[in-house]
């Protein structure tokens, strides 16, 4: 199926590097229907499928429409991304080939990895899109956005990031046995990410510091991001599987550079065609997994950040709009948040004029 059209950014409508534009509501839109799925989420007691809702912010059309904060949050809070920081690394990947300093058909280069060793085969694209044949046992996806996580005693991601791996998490994910040929089989892998980090960090010649800027100089600060706060391990690496703090905002500025194609304010952030190749599914993930994107079936051309406790940024180019959802849910009740992000998708299908 063809890809939906990206939007360009409206005209008139100013970029939110500094601050976000404000507009009402589209007439077109159920007004009273929005705010009963807002009431739900921030209703007190909180909701027993959703738990705690910490923010949700709607930006259509470049600008904010709709933005709701649990009572003791607000604007200039922010929260742990979990895995939306996997695709702040497909956005680091994206800009050092955009800059000629990677090429994502080429094996990526682990240290650990010598000899005929066939690990070395691994693509970095092969990586982005989890199809690398290395095993990882994090969460088995169960379909309608359920999962079931490994008990920690069969898990490899709580080792890597939370035991005896923590200090150095792409050193841990570097150990990853390889299990078969890649592009065999979909495998979700946070380690993968965490050595698609490390990369990132030995391409851009340093250690902690000098990612930092690289992440700052080339990324947050273009968009405005001035919140982000991406955490790093003991070697110095950015944990790119799953730790990055952001404002709700500066996440929906993340989510718009991906709905504006990578491009800012006439500035070229990401590759020409990069966002159309991290929302091109994979067939071996059963059409739901780009590289490092979640892809949602439908009309609207929808993907997503995704991340544990029900962390979404939407991003739905047919209705040019970016919603983002932070909480607190539960792992085995992170379906509600699937069907409630749908159904804020759908309060902004326009109804008859």
């Amino acid at each position: 199926m063809a890809l939906v059209a990206l939007p360009p950014q409206p005209s008139g409508v100013p970029w939110p590097t500094r601050e976000w534009p404000q507009a009402d509501l589209d007439p077109r839109i159920d007004h009273g229907a929005l705010e009963k799925l807002l009431d739900r989420a921030f209703s007190q007691p909180e909701p027993d499928d959703l738990g705690r809702t910490h923010a949700v912010v709607a930006v259509q059309h470049g600008s904010i429409v709709a933005e709701r904060y649990a009572h003791d949050a607000g604007p200039e809070d922010t929260f742990l991304s979990w895995s939306m920081a996997k695709s702040i690394t497909n956005a680091m990947v994206g800009i050092l080939v955009r800059q000629g300093r990677l090429d994502v058909s080429q094996p990526i280069p682990v240290r650990e990895w010598s000899g005929d060793d066939p690990r070395r085969r691994i693509t970095i694209d092969q990586m982005l899109r989890m199809v690398d044949g290395l095993r990882f046992r994090e969460a088995e996806h169960l379909g309608g956005g359920s999962v079931r996580y490994y008990p920690s005693e069969e898990s490899d991601v709580i080792p890597m990031l939370f035991g005896e791996g923590k200090a150095d998490v792409a050193g841990f994910a570097a150990t990853l046995p390889y299990l078969e040929e890649p592009e065999v089989r979909w495998n979700y892998n946070s380690g993968a990410s965490n050595l698609l980090s490390r990369l990132v960090s030995e391409t851009v010649g340093g250690g902690r510091d000098e990612t930092l800027d690289f992440m700052r100089r080339e990324l947050f600060e273009p968009l405005g991001m001035t919140s982000a706060v991406p955490r790093f391990d003991e070697a110095g690496h950015f944990m790119g599987s799953s730790h990055c703090y952001c404002s709700a905002r500066d996440f929906a500025r993340f989510g718009t550079l991906y709905l504006r194609d990578g491009a800012w304010d006439g500035a070229r952030i990401l590759p020409e065609g990069w966002v159309d190749y991290s929302r091109t599914p994979s067939p071996q993930s059963d059409g739901l997994y780009g590289a490092h994107f979640w892809v949602i079936p439908g009309s609207l051309g929808t993907f997503q950040c995704q991340g544990a406790q029900g962390q979404r940024i939407g991003i739905v180019p047919k209705l040019d709009l970016v919603i983002v959802r932070l909480g607190a849910t539960e792992p085995h009740k992170v379906g509600a948040v699937v069907g409630y992000c749908k159904e804020l998708v759908d309060a902004f299908r326009p109804t008859a004029s």
